[in-house]
């Protein structure tokens, strides 16, 4: 069939709304608009579903969420698990309510259980109920730190992290096979109620939560004694982290958190955001101001899902505040967390630490000097909880810590996926042993660099949207992949991972050897002096992103250092 024979199907096809059809027939003149809604399914992937939303088969809607959850559902079936149930979460964005609720009565349409929360609830929590609840799997609506005309679905299964390899794929099978959507089963609301087969989740699941964080505080001791000094900015978002985030550092102690009132609560529209991610200097914006009125030790946002945090740490020499990226928060906490736990003789035994291969290169030397075996994964926090599942399984390490560059990291094994609210705390804890030493956070990653090395990262990404710029972005790798650089400027080239063909190839003896790590599209350069360059297209947006790190002397060599690599791939390019 054609875009046009499907779109012409979604318009005449009783299965499909009027809304839906009004909307379609708004457009039915705009043939390129027809064309990107229609020209491909909306692509179940490793990491689910993600879109903008509106009508069409490559749009985020009831239909194509309907239809992914039958998949999903198919598969439990053929596993067994149906009597295990699915909890589902969802966050502030736009139809995220509403495509929960679909995913639900999908669900148990097919006699599968669903837990659903009352409200709005952080990605991290949904992973840490269908724990709790022995489920057989879990599905969190949100749309991250995307844009808002974007919405998503996110498929977990019974070990709490996202689904990976073999049945990432095999569940993508499953909801490929859905070809009629009239094979898509629902049931009225009321209905599933009756029948057991929906559940509402509340506060039983908060309170659990809450105590499993506070087993990851090392000296509570500390924050009391601090408590009426140190002053927190704190922004959710206008996202799921508010309730959570603010009860956990009201019960620790904390009595200065000031959140920023024009993003506490809920927005589907991120009014006063134009992009609602932490990564964003623009998003700190507000809570900045509120920090400099309140005289704030420390400014944190939790993007809308709370799994990403986001940090500024006042400078005492300057009186400015220094944003820090995922990698130097991620770093912060590390070290903290190994140093004291090592210091308090908490440190469990087979300590491990497990980042991604994007992440900065600070971890090699950190694990090193306190003795703890570091794992390095691909990109994707799912991966970096499917080793809390290896590790479980098989007795060789206990996890300590887990991070990622994009702001991602996870303390403690309550959750299998990144969470800010628990972030959140620990740096609160970390702030607060800085206060006592009469520091700042800021002084702390100074000491830091002084004592690894000057470790700076940065990326470059490209946008190439539409059906055009996913066929570029591939043909950007592949010409890569067939003609590898030899060298970035003055670095040199030493080896090339490429996680697609499986091989590590030195570019000087031509030796193979295996990455070890699954299949992936991702190609990485290992340079001179502790530098590197990874390429890797985004599962989430169309984009094709670079990662870069670099070691120097000090900031400004640093600096220097990153920017002329950045340079050197922009004329490869």
């Amino acid at each position: 069939m054609s875009y046009r024979d499907d779109f012409n199907f979604w318009l005449e096809d009783s299965y499909f709304d009027q809304k839906t059809k009004e909307e379609l027939l708004a457009i039915r003149n705009d043939d390129k608009e027809v064309e990107d809604r229609f020209y491909k399914e909306l692509e179940f992937g490793t990491g689910g579903l993600r879109g903008v939303i509106g009508a069409g088969t490559n749009r985020m809607n009831i239909y194509t969420v309907r239809k992914a959850t039958q998949g999903l559902a198919n598969y439990i079936q053929k596993q067994g698990g149906s009597d295990k149930g699915v909890a589902i979460a969802y966050d502030s964005r736009r139809m995220s309510p509403e495509f929960a609720d679909e995913a639900a009565l999908c669900l148990a349409a097919n006699g599968i259980k669903a837990y659903v929360f009352e409200s709005l609830r952080p990605t991290p929590m949904l992973s840490f109920a269908l724990r709790k609840l022995g489920c057989i799997s879990g599905i969190v609506i949100t749309a991250s730190h995307n844009p808002p005309e974007y919405n998503g679905y996110k498929a977990y299964w019974e070990d709490g992290a996202q689904v990976t390899a073999p049945k990432d794929q095999e569940i993508i099978e499953e909801v490929k096979a859905v070809t009629d959507y009239h094979t898509v089963k629902t049931m009225e609301k009321a209905a599933a109620m009756e029948q057991g087969l929906y559940t509402v989740l509340g506060n039983e699941i908060d309170d659990a939560y809450m105590v499993e964080l506070k087993k990851q505080i090392i000296h509570p001791d500390i924050i009391k004694e601090v408590a009426d000094d140190i002053k927190i900015v704190y922004s959710p978002f206008n996202g799921t982290g508010n309730i959570p985030v603010r009860r956990i550092l009201s019960e620790l102690g904390f009595k200065h958190v000031y959140v920023v009132p024009e993003q506490e609560m809920p927005d589907p529209d991120f009014t006063t955001l134009d992009y609602p991610n932490p990564e964003d200097p623009k998003a700190f914006t507000l809570a900045l101001k509120l920090a400099k009125e309140k005289g704030a030790d420390v400014v944190m946002a939790t993007d809308p899902d709370a799994d990403r945090l986001g940090i500024y740490a006042l400078d005492s020499k300057s009186g400015e505040y220094i944003p820090f990226t995922g990698n130097m928060s991620g770093m912060l906490l590390a070290e903290y967390i190994m140093r004291e736990r090592i210091a308090t003789a908490t440190m469990p035994a087979n300590p491990a630490l497990v980042t991604t291969i994007v992440t900065t290169n600070m971890t090699h030397a950190i694990t090193k000097a306190y003795g703890v075996k570091e794992i390095d994964v691909l990109t994707g926090f799912k991966y970096i909880g499917e080793q809390i599942k290896f590790f479980e399984q098989t007795g060789s390490h206990n996890y300590v810590f887990g991070l990622e560059e994009s702001y991602g990291c996870l303390a403690g094994t309550h959750a299998r996926d990144k969470d800010a609210v628990v972030a959140v705390m620990c740096l609160a804890e970390v702030a607060a042993y800085c206060k006592k030493q009469g520091i700042t956070l800021w002084d702390m990653m100074i000491e830091l660099y002084e004592k690894y090395g000057y470790y700076k990262e940065t990326q470059y990404a490209i946008t190439k949207k539409g059906k055009e710029g996913l066929e570029e972005i591939a043909t950007m790798m592949e010409q890569l992949r067939a003609n590898p650089p030899q060298a970035f400027g003055d670095l040199k080239v030493r080896k090339l991972r490429d996680y697609k063909q499986d091989k590590v190839i030195d570019m000087e003896t031509k030796e193979e050897t295996k990455t070890g790590l699954p299949n992936s599209n991702v190609l990485y350069f290992e340079l001179d002096n502790d530098s590197w360059c990874c390429a890797r297209p985004s599962g989430t947006e169309p984009k094709i992103k670079f990662y870069m790190g670099v070691k120097g002397n000090s900031l400004k060599d640093a600096e220097e250092k990153v920017n002329a690599l950045t340079e050197a791939l922009k004329e490869k390019l």
